[in-house]
């Protein structure tokens, strides 16, 4: 395929730590193949949808605040709602990541909650595709998917930690969902275009 798969990162950071996980994704993402813009959810523009819009995925970040994905990201997803009604995501591909400072901190809520997004925009989910790491003796915190999710990647920092201390299993495992996303959707342009689907 000649034109490369084209991956929006749409996102919000409150203190840093998702932007760190957010740029491995890309780097992921670029060494999948991908073309990759960043979207930054609190400061959409115009141009901004426009992005959204072209894309041929979006992945979807944002750190988990009070159980669920952060207010900023919230309002993004509210004011999707025109998109909605046009369909103008439906068969995109997405997926998501997300940090807390705790260990479970209810991770696997903002996951869920990225995924009936997409769901709702009928785009098609790609899940981390990677087994637990670090749930046996002989296994370590530096494994890929140490915290165990499967929905998406996740990341801890304790609270008290800047940007520095994200970790870098997470930061490996959020790269592997990257390259995971190109690659699935370069399969499903390629499918396309055998099959003659627009």
């Amino acid at each position: 395929m000649d034109t490369p798969p084209r991956i929006a990162i749409a996102y919000h950071s409150r203190r840093g730590h998702t932007h760190v996980l957010a740029q491995a994704v890309r780097t992921g993402a670029e060494a999948g193949g991908a073309a990759v813009v960043m979207v930054l959810v609190e400061e959409m523009q115009e141009s901004d949808w426009e992005t959204l819009d072209a894309a041929d995925a979006i992945v979807f970040g944002a750190p988990t605040l009070m159980g669920s994905a952060s207010s900023a990201f919230h309002g993004f997803a509210e004011s999707t709602s025109t998109r909605w009604r046009t369909e103008s995501w439906k068969d995109k591909i997405g997926a998501g990541f997300t940090h807390s400072s705790c260990k479970a901190g209810d991770k696997h809520s903002t996951l869920g909650y990225f995924a009936t997004l997409a769901a709702q925009h009928q785009m098609h989910w790609v899940n981390l595709g990677l087994a637990p790491g670090w749930h046996v003796s002989h296994e370590s915190e530096n494994d890929l998917n140490r915290l165990g999710y499967f929905n998406g990647a996740a990341a801890v920092t304790m609270g008290d930690l800047g940007t520095d201390f994200v970790h870098k299993a997470d930061t490996a495992t959020a790269e592997h969902l990257g390259t995971r996303v190109a690659r699935h959707t370069a399969v499903v342009l390629a499918g396309r275009a055998a099959l003659g689907f627009a």
